[in-house]
């Protein structure tokens, strides 16, 4: 990594450490997301861990949150989060979100909250949601720097996920 790098991601944690805390409630817009206590949920660009700690105490002792981002100042971040603590529910995963290295079938829920916009490939991270999330899995995306039609086309051009609704600034698709 770059110190360009470095410092864009000091920015960017401080900015969701300290301001973006005083406008959106990580709680809502997980609940929105569909999140509940017990179910296996992937964090796709956790960054430095804003929603990752409200997911883990929704989904619980039982439940697990794979928090993956690409950046590795970013999975340190979220590690000592989650370290400091003391979740053991949060697997931090230092990954592509087209190749996550989870298991075909292994998620209950995957959300990409302000990060679909940004994605390299959006037609191969869609591929690797399908393959990881369980039948009828849920895909929750929070509304980007997109239109709501182009969020929805992006998503649903594939055929791979099916629009189901949209609450407040996340929409939710079905796995097909």
């Amino acid at each position: 990594m770059s110190t360009y790098e470095k410092l864009h991601f000091k920015i960017v944690s401080f900015v969701h450490d300290t301001l973006y805390g005083i406008f959106v409630n990580p709680y809502k817009l997980l609940d929105a997301a569909g999140l509940k206590p017990g179910r296996k949920v992937l964090e796709v660009g956790c960054g430095p861990g804003f929603f990752t700690i409200p997911a883990a105490k929704i989904v619980g002792a039982e439940g697990v949150v794979y928090a993956l981002d690409v950046n590795p100042f970013a999975v340190e971040a979220v590690r000592r989060k989650v370290e400091k603590e003391g979740l053991d529910n949060v697997k931090i995963l230092f990954a592509d979100a087209a190749r996550t290295g989870l298991p075909d079938e292994s998620v209950d829920l995957a959300f990409l909250f302000g990060v679909i916009h940004a994605l390299e490939d959006v037609d191969a991270v869609m591929r690797e949601m399908h393959r990881v999330l369980k039948a009828n899995g849920i895909l929750s995306v929070q509304k980007s720097w997109w239109s709501e039609k182009h969020l929805i086309d992006v998503v649903t051009r594939s055929k791979l996920f099916s629009f189901i609704e949209r609450k407040n600034r996340i929409f939710k698709f079905n796995k097909v």
